[in-house]
């Protein structure tokens, strides 16, 4: 509908749940925690400093945004959003939770497939005043494999 995507978009999400590998793909498999036939959630390659082990969830299927998004996946996409926050509230002690998507440029989407970021919070972590930077391998695959524990032993209502 309101697409932006340039011609010839080599899309990095589609890569990484098609497990392909691409110089644009920041994000590894070591990095996702969850996955189902319709939804694909990892650790970000990106954090803000000092707060580490953010989400993103994104479709499986290509839709540009969420305007493309189709209502029953936007249910679904919402239910898996809210595993993955109680998981993060277990897993990581926090006091809050924000979530986070993007449509256009002028919204400032900068990858051209739906995807929500979801970010655990603590009282005065500063996050929209801190810098981003990108987050080790090591410390992506860590925080996907303690989310993974959580969501995995089925702990989260």
């Amino acid at each position: 509908m309101y697409n932006h995507a340039p011609e010839n978009y080599i899309c990095p999400f589609c890569l990484l749940v098609r497990g392909e590998e691409n110089e644009r793909l920041l994000s590894s498999p070591a990095d996702i925690f969850y996955q189902d036939e319709h939804i694909t959630a990892l650790i970000a390659s990106h954090k803000w400093t000092d707060q580490g082990g953010n989400a993103i969830l994104i479709p499986n299927r290509h839709f540009e945004n969420l305007y493309d998004l189709p209502d029953d996946l936007g249910a679904h996409f919402f239910s898996v959003t809210r595993r993955v926050a109680l998981a993060m509230k277990r897993t990581y002690g926090c006091e809050g939770i924000s979530i986070r998507q993007h449509n256009e440029p002028a919204g400032n989407q900068d990858v051209w497939h739906f995807h929500l970021h979801v970010f655990p919070r603590y009282s005065g972590d500063n996050l929209y005043g801190s810098q981003r930077i990108l987050a080790s391998p090591e410390e992506r695959a860590a925080c996907a494999a303690r989310l993974r524990a959580v969501l995995v032993g089925d702990r989260v209502a």
